[in-house]
């Protein structure tokens, strides 16, 4: 049976574009976004658990998140986890109700969040293109066990560059989106 799947290499760039913009995702622009506070653990009930497990989280305005945390017990926990997770956003506590106001970023921040976005988009076409290797040793291997011809080998590395140029192109986007994002005042 060929060791090529087509199917297999298409799932797995989709993946590292995925991972990207969920790295992406946390990156505090000067905008407000639920996401940024996706990586929080808060530690209630003898365990970590993610923040949207304990709480609602909203943005009702651009430059405010909101933290509605459903146990009255836990929101001195949920406080204490958004000030370790080190964004520099200072949480006011208003009952149940979290507010996390966001700062206004400085240029040295924006640049730093710039390179950090950089960085994340150069692994994720580093993960694409050791799909696109795998998938290449595959056809190779499947000619050598004369599973396929020559002419089959040269068609479907020809589409597996395709789906790795395509995978490139969604990373370079998404990477200018979020640059165009970061940089704007």
């Amino acid at each position: 049976m060929p060791s090529y799947d087509k199917a297999d290499l298409q799932r797995r760039m989709h993946g590292a574009v995925e991972s990207l913009k969920h790295d992406l995702g946390g990156l505090r622009t000067g905008r407000a976004s639920t996401t940024l506070l996706d990586p929080i653990q808060v530690e209630v009930y003898g365990s970590n658990m993610p923040l949207n497990q304990v709480a609602t989280v909203s943005a009702p305005e651009p430059r405010l998140l909101s933290v509605q945390v459903w146990d009255r017990s836990n929101v001195s926990l949920v406080e204490k986890a958004i000030r370790n997770a080190d964004l520099g956003i200072n949480p006011v506590v208003d009952g149940q109700n979290i507010r996390l106001p966001i700062p206004d970023m400085t240029e040295e921040r924006r640049k730093e969040l710039s390179k950090l976005a950089h960085q994340y988009a150069e692994k994720a076409k580093i993960a694409v293109r050791n799909v696109r290797r795998d998938g290449m040793d595959n056809l190779k291997q499947d000619e050598k066990k004369h599973e396929i011809s020559e002419d089959e080998r040269k068609r479907s590395e020809t589409d597996v560059q395709k789906l790795t140029d395509e995978a490139i192109a969604e990373i370079d986007s998404i990477l200018a989106a979020k640059d165009k994002e970061i940089l704007q005042r």
